[in-house]
């Protein structure tokens, strides 16, 4: 039988909502750090800190967006081929957890690409926080796609940044002096077991310690949507679940969240929304 991450991470660490820990226990190597647990306390709509000192900044979404995202009748193909993706309808409402699943090669992946801008739709109407995306410009879908954190199967870690300079990108890109930043990056990249790895480039991480930074920089500037592709297929079965935590965590604390996986073991782990396509068409089991 699987942890029951509902109430075990989320009920109990989060009692009311107003306040999540998660410490965790670990003895093996790679894993995360037990001796600070990560806290996350609403505050607003500004920051998030707890016991560690780790605040997440950002805005949360406002409470008229109840639905981040919105797809009618959505298509998709590569070229001249057929459709892979046809007739996609689903909402993504503000704050929720989803996992989204399939067999290989059934469009995981490519949705997720939809999601985040990085494609457009052959057909049909795609709307990312109230705005219709075939309606706007590079700048207006960049200006949006900072509200997104992704993490990629790839990591796309930048190979000549230190694991701290990577995690630390998306507040470079929003303009922010390292004084106002630095502090969250070290507690963060602490809390995930990179303590000892801040200055090290990526070639020289293992395969965990890339998915541990390229999930750091996903959730470090507090997006309002997470987007995250396998994020457990590099790691074993134990740090998947450390790592499930966290994304609860996140979610708890108002980003809403996409996991595409195929694992079954780890979505039996948390009793959440499904996503599942299956020969272009998605189905939804709440």
């Amino acid at each position: 039988m699987g942890v029951n991450l509902r109430n075990d991470a989320a009920n109990a660490a989060f009692g009311n909502g107003a306040l999540g820990c998660y410490k965790a226990t670990v003895n093996e190597s790679e894993t995360i750090n037990e001796a600070k647990p990560l806290c996350l306390v609403r505050r607003g709509r500004g920051k998030r800190a707890g016991a560690t000192g780790f605040q997440v900044s950002g805005r949360a979404p406002h409470r008229t967006e109840l639905n981040l995202v919105r797809f009618e009748n959505v298509g998709l193909r590569y070229g001249l081929g057929p459709e892979i993706l046809r007739d996609l309808n689903f909402l993504i409402p503000a704050h929720s957890f989803q996992f989204l699943t399939g067999p290989s090669g059934a469009g995981k992946t490519s949705l997720l690409k939809l999601l985040f801008l990085s494609l457009r739709p052959t057909r049909g109407l795609v709307n990312l926080f109230g705005h219709d995306v075939s309606l706007l410009g590079k700048d207006e879908i960049a200006d949006l796609r900072k509200r997104i954190g992704i993490v990629l199967q790839d990591f796309r870690l930048l190979d000549h940044m230190t694991t701290y300079e990577n995690v630390a990108l998306p507040f470079r890109v929003m303009g922010r002096e390292e004084s106002s930043y630095r502090k969250e990056v070290i507690d963060l990249l602490k809390w995930v077991g990179l303590g000892e790895r801040m200055d090290a480039l990526p070639p020289i991480l293992s395969g965990g310690e890339k998915q541990r930074a390229a999930i750091a920089r996903a959730v470090i500037s507090r997006p309002h949507l997470l987007l995250a592709d396998e994020p457990t297929g590099n790691v074993d079965p134990t740090l998947g679940r450390r790592l499930l935590r966290l994304f609860i965590e996140l979610n708890r604390s108002g980003t809403a969240v996409v996991i595409a996986t195929h694992d079954m073991t780890l979505m039996d782990q948390y009793d959440a929304r499904r996503l599942v396509l299956h020969e272009g068409r998605l189905h939804i089991y709440e």
